[in-house]
């Protein structure tokens, strides 16, 4: 290869030197608009306001659930709707998204029903949705591991000649680890239709970004792997909908696998368990909410004359009514049956298997019978 066409490669390659915005803090146009990405049209903007509203309703009630004691744990993403509704919306009904414990707003954006999303989190069914009918892997707790299964799921949809994609969402922490980078590894080499979503939220649970990598951004960790690369404004809805639209693009036309960095920032606490208060001040979260993803979105399209306060009432309506219908969800009693131990733990039973849960099912009946008597 000439020193022109590596330098081309490597110029390929490279992210944004700053991260992609569409839209300021302040809700209004920036002056000068990224040139290699295209603005989405304003119809779609609505719909992933809506989207947004919902999801931040959602979000809230859930959080309010594990005060309840109806949530054994919540992780909230309050902040992170701009890059959780933008990935689902530049995704098609029949590519495959591989989320992890925090993207519980992008299931219900999904349209998965809301009450199937929190059994996890509710201590129920490791996952209460059917993955191959949603095309939506279970969400995943361990760092990274679903980065390697959506490879591998996009390797199969190459293999196979469909044109599908798979885009895995990972935090700033996952990035750290293993799994990450072996993962970017074969997609790169194997030119796996896959796109790697890292929401950089700035902090790996407790630990601050700057103790985890010197790196000037994240996105440039896909770099030496032959990756192409960006990064993105992560509270600004239009950006993340442009880039990842482009980059689901140019995976899906069979140019390789694309990693995108969002800078956002996680304003509630890892989960409710946890006190942020022990290693992040109140400025500097209060600074982030000036830059709120879902009213920087709404003062831009008032701004264009694409939304009224009739539309925001509407919308406020239909976001308590979804978290009516997440609250009945939660109430209602789970139908638990011992048996469905034994299920789904291997496609076709093992003689192992089907003699313990004989077992267990003699063993149910006689306690059953014992009742009765």
């Amino acid at each position: 290869m000439s020193v022109k066409s590596l330098r081309q490669t490597v110029q390929g390659l490279l992210p944004s030197l700053t991260p992609v915005r569409f839209v300021a803090e302040d809700g209004t146009p920036v002056a000068r608009p990224p040139a290699d990405y295209t603005e989405p049209p304003v119809e779609a903007l609505r719909e992933a306001w809506r989207r947004m509203v919902l999801g931040r309703r959602f979000d809230t009630q859930a959080t309010a659930l594990t005060k309840q004691g109806r949530l054994a744990v919540y992780p909230s993403s309050r902040g992170q709707e701009a890059c959780q509704i933008g990935a689902v919306l530049a995704l098609r009904p029949d590519d495959w998204l591989f989320p992890t414990y925090r993207d519980s707003v992008a299931l219900v954006t999904r349209d998965i029903d809301p009450a199937q999303v929190l059994t996890l989190l509710r201590g129920d069914w490791h996952c209460g949705y059917d993955p191959a009918a949603t095309r939506t892997a279970p969400q995943c707790t361990p760092l990274a591991t679903q980065v390697l299964h959506a490879v591998g799921m996009a390797e199969s949809l190459r293999r196979k000649g469909e044109d599908g994609v798979a885009m895995a969402l990972v935090g700033d922490g996952a990035t750290s680890e293993g799994d990450f980078h072996e993962a970017l590894n074969f997609a790169a080499v194997f030119r796996a239709p896959v796109v790697f979503f890292v929401q950089n939220n700035k902090y790996a649970i407790s630990v601050p970004l700057a103790r985890q990598t010197a790196a000037p951004a994240l996105a440039y960790k896909g770099i030496g792997y032959g990756v192409r690369s960006e990064q993105v404004d992560g509270n600004d809805l239009v950006a993340v909908l442009a880039v990842l639209t482009a980059a689901v693009e140019h995976a899906r036309a069979g140019h390789g696998p694309v990693l995108v960095e969002a800078h956002t920032y996680r304003m509630d606490a890892h989960t409710n368990a946890d006190d942020a208060t022990r290693y992040r001040e109140d400025d500097e979260v209060e600074q982030w909410r000036a830059a709120d993803p879902v009213d920087r979105l709404e003062t831009y399209l008032r701004s264009r004359g694409a939304l009224t306060d009739e539309d925001v009432a509407a919308l406020r309506e239909e976001a308590e009514e979804l978290a009516a219908r997440v609250r009945d969800g939660m109430n209602a009693d789970c139908v638990l049956d011992p048996l469905e131990l034994f299920d789904h733990v291997y496609a076709e039973p093992t003689p192992q298997l089907r003699e313990q849960r004989a077992q267990l099912a003699a063993e149910l009946a006689d306690t059953t019978q014992a009742q009765e008597d």
